[in-house]
Formats: C-alpha cells, structure tokens, sequence
C-alpha cells in the first residue's frame, strides 16, 4: 500500500469489489470486519484508525451498507487549542444504487465498485461536529493575554462586569 508521508495511506482500502453481490441476486449478505490503520479518507477528514464490522446487503435496489465503526479522531480541543486523540462511533446505514440512477450521491459504479470513502467524511463530519474537549476541567484560554489556562496562571484582571448583568453574576457566586 502506499503510505503518504504523514503517515497516512490513501483511501484506496475503502473501495471495496462488491460485483459477485450484484452477480448474486437479491438477499445475499456479505459480512466483512474493518480493520485499518491511519487512513486519509478524504482531503480534509484524516482517521487514525477505522475497525469495526460492515453487512453488505444486496437488495433489488443496490447494495445497501450497514455497519458500527470506531474511528480515531485527532482534533483541536475547542476551549484551549491542545491536539487531543479520541475515539468517534459510527452507525452507518446507506444504500448505493445499481444500476446508477442521476444524480444520487450513493451508488455502484458499473465494474461494480462500491467507494465507502464519501460515506464515512459524511458520518465523521457529523459525529465531530460538537468538537473535542482534551478534558471535562479545561480551563480554555485567557481571553485577555491567550495563555493556555491549563499549563499556566496569567496575571491578568477580570474584566468589569456590565452593570446590566451584575445580578446574574450573584447567582453564579457561592
């Protein structure tokens, strides 16, 4: 295979030969388990690591995909900008059409080539969409000077606080 040089193999391993499914006629099932290592899956969304079990369905209508995949994520915390490694789930659940009707994102291509890559950016976008946070006590940065609150105390002064919201503030003191 070959490897990029961050270490991260293409996304070649996602196009699967799915042809003797179509060969086969509908109701026939092929299971397959997913075991990959750093996978760039498309050029924005790059995985640490893809596992976990994929149902291949062939209907009437296509092939339709069903699986739950861990996926590895590396992502800026969004409170203090630290990279953090953390592990996503996906539930994939997709028909890809056959014969290809137009426009349809989904769908097997004529040698019978069934390309998982834009499903999983689809489902990894998704599922990360609330961001990471390194852990549940981070401090975040000082909105004044920028400091990483977590590996270092600034100096700064609490800002004034607007009159109109001074009661609200109360309620947040012990």
């Amino acid at each position: 295979m070959k490897q990029f040089t961050n270490g991260f193999i293409g996304n070649r391993v996602l196009k699967l030969n799915v042809g003797f499914l179509i060969a086969s006629g509908s109701g026939h099932i092929h299971d397959t388990e997913f075991d990959v290592p750093a996978v760039r899956v498309a050029d924005d969304v790059d995985l640490l690591y893809l596992r976990g079990p994929l149902r291949l369905s062939r209907t009437k209508e296509g092939i339709l995909v069903q699986g739950l995949l861990k996926v590895g994520v590396n992502d800026d915390c969004y409170r203090c900008l630290d990279s953090v490694d953390y592990e996503l789930t996906l539930d994939l659940e997709e028909l890809y059409a056959y014969p290809n009707p137009a426009n349809l994102e989904f769908f097997l291509t004529d040698d019978g080539m069934l390309d998982l890559a834009p499903l999983i950016r689809a489902e990894a976008l998704i599922a990360d969409a609330g961001g990471a946070l390194c852990r549940p006590d981070c401090q975040g940065l000082c909105p004044q000077c920028g400091v990483n609150r977590n590996h270092q105390v600034c100096d700064c002064v609490e800002p004034d606080i607007d009159p109109r919201l001074a009661k609200l503030k109360q309620l947040l003191d012990p």
